[in-house]
């Protein structure tokens, strides 16, 4: 590894976690994966106890709804793979204005690019620091959500092997769209454009995938409601396994896809000064 490329680790690593960006994201995801389950719990004891009181009078029947509420761990996980790849996902991507493309805006790097930093060891360290640091923090979350919905849901009807499943598969969802935006903000020194465009592609293309039910198998913008799929099937067919294998492997590929692009989109960019003919 070169020296350029370890001072770009040294600089990521003390930019996202110096300015407290991963304990905000961390403490956010986990919160509200911890949190949902509770939400779903409590309001079904609430609407357990209200019952007699107040649905009665109504003539109105709510067990169903209520046994729903109270009724199995996979409801309080599957809330929280949702929210952990919807605002979870907003959340990071506002998080990591700074990385793409906000330093460029406030011509932060114009020093560095002066003294001689390549491209390839500006943006490497960041393609590799945010997007493993999601992917933990999902898996943390999702399995932190199963332990608190263990506890308040009166059925545990989830396999561990699922949960880990889920929480990896969130996790590329969040990967994959660390890295667009990363491309997108580093190409255009935009981070603020590039951060609605990655909010606004992940809120309207899963509805209209459900529209047109679009089959979400190799398909890099739905690892969300893949994470879902393999929380709530109790046993996954080896041909599905193996489908899963190959769709990550394939957002992985495009993973390494977008990052070529980017360092292309920063090659480009350099003004060469080496000619000897003055253009007015």
């Amino acid at each position: 590894m070169s020296l350029q490329t370890k001072a770009s680790f040294k600089k990521e690593f003390f930019a996202y976690f110096r300015t407290h960006r991963f304990l905000i994201i961390a403490l956010v995801i986990l919160g509200m994966a911890t949190f949902f389950p509770l939400l779903i719990a409590g309001t079904g004891i609430l609407m357990n106890t209200m019952s007699d009181i107040y649905y009665y009078e109504l003539d109105t029947d709510i067990t169903g709804m209520v046994e729903f509420l109270a009724g199995s761990s996979s409801i309080g996980v599957a809330s929280s793979v949702d929210v952990v790849t919807g605002i979870g996902l907003i959340v990071m991507i506002i998080f990591m204005n700074n990385a793409a493309g906000g330093e460029q805006k406030r011509r932060s790097m114009i020093i560095p690019s002066s003294s001689g930093l390549r491209s390839f060891p500006y943006l490497f360290p960041k393609y590799i620091i945010y997007p493993i640091s999601v992917l933990i923090i999902s898996i943390i979350a999702i399995m932190a959500s199963w332990a608190v919905s263990y506890i308040v849901f009166e059925t545990n009807d989830l396999l561990f092997s699922n949960v880990i499943l889920s929480g990896i598969l969130a996790g590329v969802h969040l990967m994959f769209y660390a890295c667009m935006h990363l491309t997108l903000g580093t190409a255009t020194g935009r981070a603020g454009m590039s951060a609605a465009v990655c909010i606004t592609v992940s809120m309207l293309l899963p509805f209209m995938f459900a529209i047109v039910e679009l089959d979400y198998m190799f398909n890099p913008f739905a690892f969300n409601q893949l994470a879902q799929l393999a929380l709530l099937r109790e046993t996954m067919p080896i041909s599905e396994l193996i489908d899963i294998g190959i769709s990550t492997i394939f957002v992985f590929g495009i993973m390494v896809v977008t990052f070529l692009v980017a360092v292309f989109a920063q090659n480009a960019k350099k003004i060469d000064n080496s000619g000897d003919e003055i253009i007015l």
